[in-house]
């Protein structure tokens, strides 16, 4: 007997979970993502006849698709189970016209999260295809394959084989090379400050800051200046003119949004946005949680919206009242506001069930999924809470046209930090000591220190994430794939976690700004992002926003072709001689990284790899440690002098040995107890605070 509903998903880890929840008069296939798509080998859009694409079934995917039409012919109903955006909403299109279903069918069921509850109910309310989420998603293929496939070539005669270009990558290479060349124009400025260390009538010390001269922002730019305000001010009386004490209350931050989960797992748990984004997938998918069955951790991880449900809200503040007491639970809900510019489709990223704490479910957990279920779960959990409260303390000091402050910010209730520390609010700046107005203050010292303006720093993961995201540059989800290419092509490397470019970044993206003004303008990016929503939103036809990108840019690249001349890169000397042949050894790029080459290639095929110094050396022989890679890119250290020293380590090596056992101790930084020192040892508890 045929089943009698045919559901599809896109990945097998969601099949599972979903015939587990339905089980009788339910078949559950997955498409493994898309089915169709615009062919490799050639542009495969019909500019001549309005942009039309042509869609071909995916190399490998024709058996899968035969298997489906099939089960679609024994099913009484087929249910397009795919996921709840864009590019899921495309993916349901093309399998509806697959399979011949009519354009008007109910066929089409989304969830926010893959529990029982929510699954059943979805699938109770089919609807058809919303053809303008389906056209957004055209939109964007179509302009990301008329840029690609129109600018890469252009590269590969000009510059180098095997380059891309594309519309929103482009534009996030040239943001990290405008940072670099800002860092490397910036003159330093030289600035003082200067502290009062003042004795109170009761012999205790307070330690203030000099703020301000008459009114005015002090400002003191060299050393003559800073002698000649301490001189001024060993003349003064020191007098407390004001004492403000209150109460400040700090709010949770919003639950997670991709962008933010982005960033935070970066800061937090030292997890690039591919990583995030493939540990989040596998919470939202289903795991195996013991007798409670497979069951989705979280809710939906691609999302721009702060909103939470209502039913979820309730259940949190149940959870907060039963576990940390009512006190920790507001009276109403906390709301958060989006962004102006998010679509609000889905909730925010929460946990499915806030019952089920990070600790009920770490035994069935990897650890990255453990960690990163941790982080949303306690995110969600603190932004249902009440503020924290601290009492704060600033004391204003004259001395003669000069104003001095002290501060200090204790925390009195904890509030949301009792399960989700931000790091953002400092804490005993300074104790201040009992005081009253008009008291005098003897100085005991004036403390000066000299500083110099520093240079905005370098990139990391999470602060480019956070810029594409103000600058409305691409969609979260496309921020972890565009990191990954521009790193595969060598535009920028990373260096200490921060993004660096490359010679070669730094020449096409000057190559592309010259002749292609328009797109890498992050303003107009900005706004084809725009555009894209309001197709969404049915105000804007798909093929019109082509036609209108189409022209000026067709007509700059045929400028482009015929002005830009071919430019040569040269590669960069190693600093060393070819042992072989004495010949200059060349940095060249491979599959995996950075290696050595002679000059003399092809008479000379002498190669070398190339390893990074980590500073110290190794506790057992005396050799330099190097930071090596697996075939898989990830880090971990080794003697130089293997294989006669077989030293390894996954944490970096201090260089000395374990006081109690002999074994190595390692550098190891977790979110809990920061950066700390340990013997590589497990069965060795020695642990070292570093110290400040």
């Amino acid at each position: 007997m045929a089943d009698t509903t045919l559901v599809i998903v896109e990945s097998a880890a969601k099949a599972k979970t979903l015939s587990k929840f339905l089980g009788k008069g339910y078949r559950v296939k997955a498409s493994i993502g898309h089915i169709k798509d615009l062919p490799k080998s050639k542009l495969g859009i019909d500019i001549d006849n309005d942009f039309e694409p042509q869609y071909i079934t995916i190399r490998g995917k024709g058996d899968l698709l035969k298997e489906i039409k099939d089960e679609s012919q024994r099913a009484e109903q087929v249910l397009l189970a795919t996921d709840p955006d864009r590019e899921g909403e495309a993916i349901a299109w093309h399998l509806q016209n697959a399979m011949r279903i009519p354009a008007d069918a109910k066929c089409r069921v989304e969830f926010n999260e893959i529990t029982k509850e929510a699954v059943k109910k979805a699938i109770k309310k089919p609807r058809p295809i919303d053809l303008n989420r389906v056209n957004a998603q055209q939109a964007r293929r179509v302009l990301d394959r008329l840029v690609g496939y129109n600018l890469s070539p252009l590269l590969w005669s000009k510059v180098r084989k095997g380059l891309s270009a594309g519309r929103v990558q482009s534009v996030v290479v040239r943001l990290i090379c405008e940072r670099e060349q800002e860092i490397q124009n910036f003159v330093p400025e030289e600035y003082w400050t200067i502290e009062a260390i003042l004795q109170t009538k009761d012999k205790e010390s307070l330690n203030c800051k000099l703020v301000s001269y008459r009114g005015e922002k002090i400002s003191i730019p060299n050393e003559a200046e800073k002698n000649r305000i301490a001189d001024d001010l060993a003349k003064q009386d020191f007098i407390v003119i004001e004492i403000e004490k209150k109460e400040k209350r700090k709010r949770p931050l919003a639950p997670f949004i991709t962008s933010t989960l982005q960033q935070e797992s970066s800061k937090q748990l030292n997890f690039y946005s591919q990583r995030t984004m493939r540990v989040a997938q596998e919470l939202y998918e289903g795991l195996e949680l013991g007798k409670e069955g497979t069951v989705g951790l979280i809710t939906y991880l691609r999302t721009d919206s702060t909103r939470v449900s209502s039913v979820a809200q309730q259940e949190a503040l149940a959870f907060i009242t039963e576990h940390y007491g009512p006190e920790y639970a507001p009276s109403e809900p906390n709301q958060y506001k989006s962004r102006k510019s998010a679509q609000d489709a889905h909730e925010a990223i929460r946990p499915t069930s806030v019952y089920r704490t990070p600790e009920s479910v770490k035994p069935y957990l990897t650890r990255d999924q453990y960690r990163l279920y941790k982080l949303i779960w306690e995110r969600f959990v603190s932004s249902q809470m009440t503020p924290a409260v601290y009492d704060t303390i600033s004391v204003d000091i004259k001395a003669g046209d000069y104003l001095f402050r002290a501060s200090s910010s204790q925390l009195k209730f904890a509030g949301y930090k009792k399960v989700y520390n931000d790091q953002e609010e400092e804490e005993g700046k300074s104790y201040i000591p009992p005081l009253e107005i008009n008291e005098k203050l003897n100085l005991e010292s004036l403390q000066a220190e000299q500083h110099f303006t520093q240079p905005p720093p370098r990139f990391t993961e999470a602060s480019l994430v956070k810029l594409l995201e103000e600058k409305n540059i691409g969609r979260p989800s496309t921020y972890a794939p565009i990191i990954d290419t521009i790193l595969k092509r060598r535009y920028v490397e990373r260096q200490n976690k921060q993004f660096v470019p490359t010679e070669l970044g730094f020449i096409v993206v000057d190559l592309l700004k010259e002749n292609f003004n328009n797109i890498m303008e992050v303003e107009f990016t900005a706004k084809m992002e725009e555009e894209l929503d309001l197709i969404e939103e049915g105000q804007l036809e798909w093929r019109q926003v082509i036609r209108d990108f189409y022209q000026p840019f067709a007509e700059d690249l045929k400028r482009a072709q015929q002005r830009i001349e071919k430019v040569e890169i040269k590669d960069e000397e190693a600093g060393k001689d070819c042992p072989e042949c004495g010949r200059p050894l060349l940095i060249k790029y491979g599959r995996f990284g950075k290696f050595l080459a002679c000059s003399g290639f092809p008479e000379c095929r002498h190669t070398e790899s190339v390893n990074e110094d980590a500073g110290v050396k190794c506790p057992f022989c005396g050799g330099n440690i190097l930071v090596l890679k697996t075939k898989k890119g990830r880090k971990f250290y080794g003697c130089s002098n293997y294989p006669n020293c077989n030293f390894r380590s996954w944490n970096k090596p201090t260089g000395a040995k374990c006081p109690q056992c002999g074994d190595a101790m390692v550098e190891k930084s977790d979110r809990n107890h920061g950066t700390h020192i340990i013997c590589q040892n497990n069965n060795c508890k020695h642990r070292q605070e570093v110290k400040a």
